[in-house]
Parts: C-alpha cells; structure tokens; sequence
C-alpha cells in the first residue's frame, strides 16, 4: 500500500551489509552524479516527508491518529527521526541547526552515510570512463554503502505494537492500520511506486557482482535514459 503520510516515529539503527560506517554528507552531492534520480526523488513523498511535520498540514491524518493538527511536530524528537537523513548520527540531521540536504528523507536513509563510498564511486567512474574498467560491487559494501534496505523501511513504517517487525522499539509510529488501512505497509508494492521511490535510470555497469537489491534487474529492463550529467555508480 502506497502511504499518503509518511510514518512520524524515531527511525532506528538498522543492521545492513555494509561493512563500514561513513558520516551523512547530504543528497547535493549525490545529485551531483545522480541528477536524474535526485529530480525524481524530491518529487515523491519521502523527498517531501517533513512537510507532513508542520502545523496545519495533514489535518484529517492527525486526527485519526489522535494528534494536534496545529502543533508544529518538525522539533519533535519522536517524529524527525523518520522525516530526515542521519538523525543522531554524525552529520546527519541536528533539530537546533537543521541543514536543508539532510531535511526530509534522502539518498542516504536508503543507501547508508556517504562518506567513505561516495569516494569509491567517485573513483570508480572516473576509471570506467576512461578504460571501461569495472569495479567489484563488493568495494561499495566495505565502503559502507548498503544495500538491503527492507529493513530501513521497517524501522518506520512498522515500528508499532503488534505489526509482527522484530524490531518494534519505543516511540512507535501513531499511523497504524488500526488507523487506516492504507498504513498496512507492503515493502514489494512500496518500493515500486514512484510516489515512494524516485525513477529508475540505466546504469552503466560501472560495478558488477553481489550484493545486488533483488530488484536490480527487474528496475533496470524499464529504466529511462539517463541524462548526460549522471555518471556510472549504482542505485
């Protein structure tokens, strides 16, 4: 089910496969190479999450779930975690100081702080412009990119009693399918929606080998073109 209200709720550390632990540099610079993705991104809900945080926003939502429509929630430390990049975490986002490319969620919440891989990308494509050189996909994974995100997803949208996540942890999310129905979280329908996720461009195949999302290949038959000023790093 594609949410209309992006789930308020302390988004929690999750285990992935990267091997690594960079700091949050923010989107712009992934939008740098990944232009395409990052235009497409900022249209969807999640590029757009902390807007549901302000007053007056989301009336009939918050009502259902038992919260005050007219209170402004974008200070509230039990609601940011799910609406940004990074929260609590090094470079990521700071509610007294907010910086406007870690403000509502990004490449990073998916993708893992970029840091140390954004380097790796960098390098990589630098390498397969110049000689069709290819790069294990593995180097990502030691650079601290991830690449199963299920559980990122979970942290937020199934943080709640009774939702069967194992990783249900206090402040839970109050949008719940008891709610509405529409809360019912649906991770395989999610992730193909482009009110959820950003368009899907072709690569270059400037990284090949595991781990791949197991909707690598899937995503990559229908992706668009991708424009000029995007290199060949990967989703």
């Amino acid at each position: 089910m594609v949410f209309a209200f992006v789930a308020a709720a302390v988004f929690l550390a999750v285990a992935g496969t990267a091997s690594a632990q960079g700091t949050f540099e923010g989107r712009k610079k992934c939008y740098n190479c990944h232009k395409s993705q990052g235009e497409s991104w900022d249209k969807t809900l999640h590029g757009k999450a902390m807007e549901s945080l302000k007053p007056n926003t989301r009336k009939e939502a918050k009502l259902k779930a038992k919260l005050d429509p007219k209170k402004d929630y974008t200070a509230d430390k039990d609601c940011v975690g799910c609406h940004v990049d990074g929260f609590g975490q090094e470079g990521g986002y700071v509610i007294e100081e907010p910086e406007k490319f870690v403000t509502n969620v990004g490449c990073e919440s998916c993708h893992g702080a970029g840091s140390a891989y954004r380097k790796t990308h960098r390098k990589a494509g630098e390498a397969f412009e110049k000689s069709q050189k290819t790069m294990d996909r593995e180097k990502l994974v030691e650079a601290g990119q991830e690449f199963e995100f299920q559980e990122k997803c979970n942290a937020c949208h199934l943080n709640y009693e009774g939702s069967g996540w194992k990783g249900v942890k206090k402040p839970y999310t109050p949008f719940t399918p008891k709610v509405d129905k529409k809360y019912a979280f649906d991770f395989e329908k999610s992730v193909r929606s482009d009110k959820a996720l950003h368009e899907h461009f072709k690569l270059a195949g400037t990284f090949t080998g595991p781990p791949t999302p197991k909707f690598h290949e899937e995503f990559q038959k229908t992706a668009k073109p991708a424009v000029k000023a995007d290199n060949g790093g990967d989703d």
